[in-house]
């Protein structure tokens, strides 16, 4: 009986081991949760996760990159020595070196299967010779067809024996902040180099208040003006044109002329000759200035309407000092650069719908742009109009320009509100007229310039 109970006792605690060694280490966990509203919860998304992963992964730059190196190309700047260089040489002879030099490089995309192509003022400037290098290694001779050193975009056209590949211009007013854009371009003689970056930033500006710039990170460096900026559908919505930097090289930032202003500019040279530049007719404050500040309008939303030129559009829709421009057609302008970006896109006689603000009610206007009819002259800085036909009427004239503004250093001279006639034996007809001569006063000699006052009165003045 005793041997019996010492192996019921073995064999119980022989189970019981076994049964825990079981429930410690083979048996699956399971937990009960309860729900008490009295705890902080944070929310899940359960949308599943792509294979390829978040972010970039998901993003194909691919064929994007395929189209766009085949219509970039390497465009170099050349000059050539055509004569001595100093007296000695020209005495004694020097040795005539024909060989090209190479001024500066940089890029161009090919717009058109015949051979335009669109690339940077400072890229071709000063240029005796031009050069450019396709994707397959071909180089031509290239002609100059046009420039526009205000938007610093240039066209240039090479004749090649086969239709070239070429980008047709996007819609840069779709691109959106925050897309993923590509920068294709030459960057220190590097040809074909594609960098992948998004759009920062739109419409900025680089000191100069008519300038409205794409911002993206995508590197850029010294050689890649005039390359390419395309969204990852292949189209192209910007010229690469310049970077901010201390050390000339990319820093994290750089900026592309958008390509509904470089399309309206080729289209300008290629039908005119030169760009047409549709003009609203106000006169903005910088909102950084004292002026600003003092007029409490140095926070505000849009455009602050601080002046109406006469005869100009915005004067003949009614568009009044103290307006604050809201909108464009369908364009939303915060700032500056965001009206004169778009207003570069249009021409002398189109017309735009303009929303603004009036004593905090919503009016829109209808305007016809017109050409400039203001401009400040060389020499003088005399700020003068073309003339209206109460101003014909007044001064019993049909040629000259008005004065409208005196620079500080002629203030004394009573020039303000007289007709400028001619600059010595020539005629002034129109501003353009009046900028041409006014350009060729030299300071060496002295120089004669005629004007009309409000009695009829011929006056002339001597500059020396």
């Amino acid at each position: 009986m005793k041997k019996f109970a010492n192996l019921l006792l073995v064999s119980v605690f022989a189970g019981a081991i076994t049964l825990g060694a079981y429930k410690m280490f083979f048996e699956q966990k399971s937990y009960v949760f309860t729900e008490n509203s009295d705890i902080p919860f944070a929310p899940v998304s359960y949308t599943p996760t792509s294979a390829k992963g978040a972010g970039i992964n998901e993003v194909d730059f691919t064929s994007a990159a395929e189209t766009t190196v085949n219509a970039v190309v390497h465009v170099k700047n050349l000059s050539i020595n055509t004569g001595p260089k100093n007296i000695m040489e020209f005495f004694y002879g020097y040795e005539t070196d024909t060989k090209p030099k190479v001024r500066g490089a940089g890029s161009g995309v090919i717009i058109s299967p015949d051979g335009y192509i669109v690339t940077n003022n400072h890229v071709i400037d000063g240029a005796t010779k031009l050069q450019v290098t396709l994707n397959n290694n071909l180089t031509y001779d290239a002609s100059l067809i046009g420039t526009d050193p205000n938007t610093d975009i240039a066209l240039i056209k090479i004749d090649a024996e086969n239709n070239l590949p070429y980008l047709a211009f996007g819609d840069s007013d779709n691109a959106k902040i925050g897309e993923w854009v590509l920068a294709v371009g030459n960057p220190f003689n590097l040809t074909s180099t594609v960098t992948a970056g998004i759009v920062s930033a739109k419409a900025r500006s680089l000191g100069r208040i008519d300038q409205s710039f794409i911002q993206t990170d995508a590197a850029v460096n010294p050689g890649n003006s005039g390359g390419a900026l395309v969204n990852t559908n292949g189209d192209l919505i910007g010229i690469n044109t310049a970077i901010t930097s201390q050390t000339g090289s990319y820093v994290g930032y750089s900026f592309a002329v958008p390509s509904n202003i470089a399309k309206k500019v080729i289209d300008d040279i290629l039908e005119y000759g030169n760009v047409q530049k549709g003009i609203l007719g106000i006169k903005a404050v910088r909102l950084d200035t004292p002026y600003a500040i003092e007029k409490g309008i140095n926070n505000i939303d849009g455009v602050y309407v601080d002046d109406v030129t006469e005869d100009s559009g915005a004067f003949d829709a009614g568009i009044a000092s103290g307006d604050v421009i809201k909108k464009l057609d369908e364009i939303d302008v915060h700032k500056y650069p965001d009206l004169t970006g778009y207003l570069s896109t249009k021409r002398p006689g189109d017309t735009l719908n303009v929303n603004v603000l009036r004593n905090d009610e919503a009016l829109d206007f209808t305007v016809i742009l017109k050409e400039r009819q203001t401009i400040v002259l060389p020499i003088m800085d005399l700020e003068v109009k073309n003339l209206n036909d109460k101003d014909r009427k007044e001064f019993k004239t049909k040629k000259g320009v008005k004065i409208i503004g005196v620079s500080e250093r002629y203030q004394g001279y009573g020039l303000d509100g007289k007709i400028l006639l001619s600059v010595g034996d020539e005629e002034i007809n129109d501003i353009k007229d009046a900028k041409v001569l006014f350009g060729r006063i030299s300071k060496y000699h002295s120089t004669s310039i005629t004007m009309l006052n409000k009695k009829g009165e011929k006056e002339r003045i001597i500059l020396q």
